[in-house]
């Protein structure tokens, strides 16, 4: 497969940036789109230029490093898939596509495809845990959690905190991945001690940090690699207005 790939350079936060046109060539198709950047860094390496810079580290889906915006969606148009698990037979010999970093205030771009997530950190820091004596590994089923609840929390914990989410929103809100937390945690016998002040703690450190608020337009959840629901967001702002009164 031979492409032309038009990918957003900007060489560090403080400078312009702009779309740069690159060809590659011989591209296979059982090549994942990471692995498709891979042979074109290489090029440009052996040609004196400055590699693309863009995150990654598991390459299989699981640590949320990978984004980026291909072709105007986050992750590319493959539905529950990362970056790294998008692969090049999707493509069309000889297509165009299209490589943005996560466009959003709050992810600020650090160079090239590069942003800056630690915004998502704060948001955990504030409230994203469970204050609980740790000690030996208990007795299994020693805590009877409900299957609907144990059912809530896994599909909850499954977000990866890729941000996909953010790019996608038309208000850059952070609302989905804020909420997979605060349900992840309170859907638990664990979690509930802490349940009302994790919830306010959490979305008020969104708000600080700049992201903008949900109005349920579902851009989210579509984009979402691993399928997190609205439902979450309706049970945060429950559990946020409980906290809040």
């Amino acid at each position: 497969m031979n492409l032309t790939l038009k990918i957003w350079r900007q060489p560090s936060p403080d400078d312009p940036g702009k779309m740069v046109k690159y060809h590659v060539k011989d591209v296979s198709p059982d090549m994942s789109f990471l692995e498709m950047l891979d042979v074109l860094n290489e090029g440009l390496i052996l040609a004196g230029d400055d590699p693309v810079a863009f995150d990654h580290d598991c390459r299989e889906g699981i640590c949320g490093m990978c984004g980026m915006v291909i072709n105007g969606v986050p992750h590319g148009e493959q539905k529950a898939t990362t970056t790294c698990q998008l692969h090049m037979r999707h493509f069309e010999d000889g297509a165009v596509v299209t490589i943005e970093p996560w466009r959003a205030a709050p992810f600020p771009v650090i160079k090239d495809l590069v942003v800056d997530r630690s915004s998502f950190d704060r948001i955990i820091q504030a409230g994203g845990f469970v204050s609980v004596p740790a000690g030996a590994a208990p007795d299994a089923h020693a805590v009877p959690v409900p299957k609907d609840d144990a059912d809530d929390a896994f599909d909850a914990a499954t977000c990866i905190g890729c941000g996909a989410c953010v790019a996608a929103c038309p208000n850059g809100s952070a609302s989905l991945f804020t909420a997979a937390k605060i349900t992840h945690l309170g859907s638990l016998p664990q979690g509930q001690p802490e349940r009302a002040s994790r919830a306010k703690a959490m979305v008020e450190r969104m708000d600080l940090e700049g992201f903008g608020g949900c109005t349920n337009t579902g851009e989210c959840t579509a984009v979402c690699p691993k399928g997190i629901s609205l439902d979450a967001i309706a049970r945060m702002n429950a559990d946020f207005l409980r906290a809040s009164r």
